[in-house]
């Protein structure tokens, strides 16, 4: 059985309310658990709060209510400035848009976070992007601009720079949402090597019943709730 020490992330009671144009509840007494190692979804309609829950389990929102830990370290009322450093070395995040800088070259864009950490030289910091390249077979891409490669490619590009840190935990919003059947594929098979081969925590929000069905678990939301996990 696993551990406290196990649970990578813990939301505790978080409620959410949009304001504009008028209030209303979309996150409704939250909580759930993710440990180590393992792979989460969690599916709903459109609009049930997923989206906005992962927002704030990311810390990229802090507008709730309610308690959020990672690693049993409260997240909940740390300064600004803190949850950036937080975020940048300990989550990693894969949006649905993957958000490369077209200018830049491959290599470049998975360098980008680790530059901004500042924790490793940029020698460092060059060979560790490599590496990921490598890991996730895109290295011959490297010197590549951005703008140059496939909507697969990229969205491997956007999996490497999310590990380029070594979170603990990667989070990742409709990350198969642009792509064709077979790059969704290869990208589920990616990231669950990467639970399997590196422990690595993930939550992936998604609409593909296929992709969620084989994650460990599957969270759905209904109106703002968990209706099931």
């Amino acid at each position: 059985m696993k551990s406290d020490r196990d649970i990578i992330l813990k939301a505790e009671g978080v409620n959410k309310y949009f304001t504009d144009p008028v209030k209303f509840h979309v996150l409704k007494d939250i909580s759930l658990e993710i440990k180590k190692g393992e792979f989460v979804s969690i599916m709903g309609k459109s609009g049930c709060g997923k989206s906005t829950l992962l927002y704030i389990l990311s810390t990229m929102d802090t507008d709730y209510t309610g308690n959020l830990y990672l690693k049993d370290q409260l997240l909940m009322g740390q300064p600004a400035d803190e949850l950036a450093r937080i975020r940048n070395e300990h989550i990693g995040f894969i949006f649905q848009f993957h958000y490369l800088l077209p200018e830049f070259t491959i290599l470049q864009n998975v360098m980008l976070p680790a530059l901004k950490l500042g924790k490793k030289t940029k020698v460092d910091i060059e060979k560790d992007a490599k590496e990921k390249l490598e890991l996730l077979d895109i290295a011959e891409q490297a010197h590549k601009l951005a703008s140059r490669v496939s909507g697969g490619q990229k969205q491997r590009v956007a999996i490497a720079r999310a590990l380029i840190n070594s979170p603990d935990i990667i989070m990742a919003d409709e990350p198969t949402g642009n792509l064709d059947s077979k790059n969704s594929d290869n990208v589920f098979n990616i990231l669950r090597e990467l639970s399997h081969s590196e422990k690595l925590s993930l939550l992936v929000v998604t609409h593909d019943e296929d992709f969620a069905k084989r994650t460990d678990r599957v969270i759905t939301m209904e109106d703002g709730r968990i209706i099931s996990d």
